[in-house]
């Protein structure tokens, strides 16, 4: 497996990094482009396939300096972004109007993610602005994963407890990417874990008390995605030392906004 892993790395690092994130973004566009003309009955195979392919494509993209925790770290982001856009997507009309676009807007998010697991993979300073842009554009894309996620199950109409169960999971999965984010360590730290299955548990319990309150899908996801963009946005702050007054003013007040919304649109 070693001698497998060198002989691959030096094949593909004669091919230059940003080249290489084009190829995997174009792959794994056409896995998506063809498995949006299948009907979503095949959705199991589907899944599999971009687990598969999402993990091989993020690791033809970064290949260098990969080590300890950050073989599941890197390729959170672009496995979670690939299966929340595929189940989102049965959400429209199936037509190449939809098609395309979707396509698109696809291809560019999956460009964007696989550049910030680079950046945290080479490790730059924290004080450099490229890191910040990084975070700030990785955290982004993890409210709008959790909406799309989130709208696409609650649409399935499954039993609440394994909602609760999927949200868990997949809350503790980015939120423990994000948490790591901060020292960028390559070995597993406690607070680490426990923030990430703290926020986790917070968003199972949120989704079994939503499942009771008469409210539309769409409405739950959003309240959804804004308490886990709060609630993480604050954990990362207070392990950054920056939770100022303003930067709790500014997650509070986006949180409660939602909740308002989320209140006028019960229907009683």
């Amino acid at each position: 497996m070693g001698k497998f892993n060198e002989f691959l790395q030096k094949k593909a690092l004669r091919v230059e990094k940003r080249f290489r994130f084009v190829i995997s973004t174009m792959i794994m566009g056409l896995a998506v482009l063809f498995s949006t003309l299948l009907l979503f009955d095949k959705a199991v195979i589907f899944l599999l396939i971009f687990f598969v392919f999402g993990y091989l494509t993020t690791y033809f993209s970064l290949l260098e300096g990969i080590e300890g925790i950050e073989w599941l770290t890197l390729f959170i982001m672009p496995i979670i972004l690939t299966v929340s856009f595929y189940l989102f997507y049965f959400l429209f009309p199936v037509r190449w109007l939809t098609r395309l676009p979707f396509m698109i807007l696809y291809g560019i998010s999956l460009y964007a993610v696989l550049l910030c697991s680079n950046i945290f993979n080479v490790g730059v300073e924290k004080s450099l602005q490229l890191y910040r842009a990084a975070f700030s554009i990785n955290f982004f894309y993890q409210a709008i994963i959790s909406f799309l996620f989130y709208n696409a199950l609650f649409s399935f109409r499954f039993y609440f407890i394994f909602n609760a169960l999927a949200v868990l999971i997949t809350a503790s999965l980015l939120a423990f990417q994000l948490v790591w984010s901060v020292k960028l360590d390559l070995k597993v730290d406690r607070k680490t874990v426990i923030y990430s299955l703290l926020i986790g548990l917070v968003m199972g319990e949120l989704v079994l008390i939503g499942s009771f309150v008469p409210v539309k899908p769409t409405v739950l996801a959003l309240f959804l995605a804004s308490s886990y963009y709060s609630l993480s946005g604050l954990i990362y702050s207070h392990l950054d030392q920056r939770l100022f007054k303003e930067t709790v003013r500014e997650y509070v007040s986006v949180w409660l906004i939602v909740l308002l919304i989320t209140f006028l649109s019960i229907s009683w």
